[in-house]
């Protein structure tokens, strides 16, 4: 699916960022815009109008903020886990297996402990979650193992296919 926001992007300057390996700055360029359209549209229905590749993009990019800041478990009681669900496989299209096996593995002991995860939390039973359900702890640690390789994966496939993530 042909993306209905691309935006004006240097292609050029993106090629010299991943030469001197600014893999962090290369993803903050192609992800800015997404977030500024998101945020101007107040609607995560905006993401069906992507391209495959930005869908990706912007759903790792929250899914990334939250996981390295409060692990799985904050990404889950911030209302954000149902990113999750179209990632394993957009993540195999892109070489990055072991990323999407984990994000597998965190659905799966998400659906087993639905009720508990979903449910509202007051500041003192937010912080017991993390006591409860400590099999998030590796989880989160894999997560954080896997990110570099993830992100770089991220950044070859936009730079390969950059018509899918910019106006060229």
């Amino acid at each position: 699916m042909r993306s209905h926001f691309l935006p004006r992007l240097s292609l050029v300057e993106l090629i010299k960022l991943q030469e001197q390996n600014e893999i962090e700055a290369i993803l903050e360029q192609l992800v800015l815009p997404l977030h500024e359209e998101l945020y101007q549209q107040q609607d995560f229905t905006f993401i069906e109008t992507l391209s495959p590749g930005q869908e990706l993009l912007i759903r790792y990019d929250y899914v990334r903020m939250q996981v390295l800041q409060g692990g799985f478990i904050q990404l889950i009681q911030n209302g954000y886990v149902g990113l999750l669900m179209a990632m394993p496989p957009m993540l195999q299209q892109i070489a990055a297996p072991a990323m999407a096996q984990l994000l597998d593995d965190v659905l799966k002991v998400y659906a087993l402990n639905r009720d508990d995860l979903s449910k509202e939390t007051t500041v003192a039973e937010f912080a017991k979650l993390y006591q409860e359900f400590i099999e998030f702890e590796e989880l989160d640690k894999r997560f954080a193992a896997y990110n570099a390789h993830t992100e770089k994966a991220i950044v070859s496939y936009a730079l390969r296919f950059p018509d899918e993530f910019m106006e060229l």
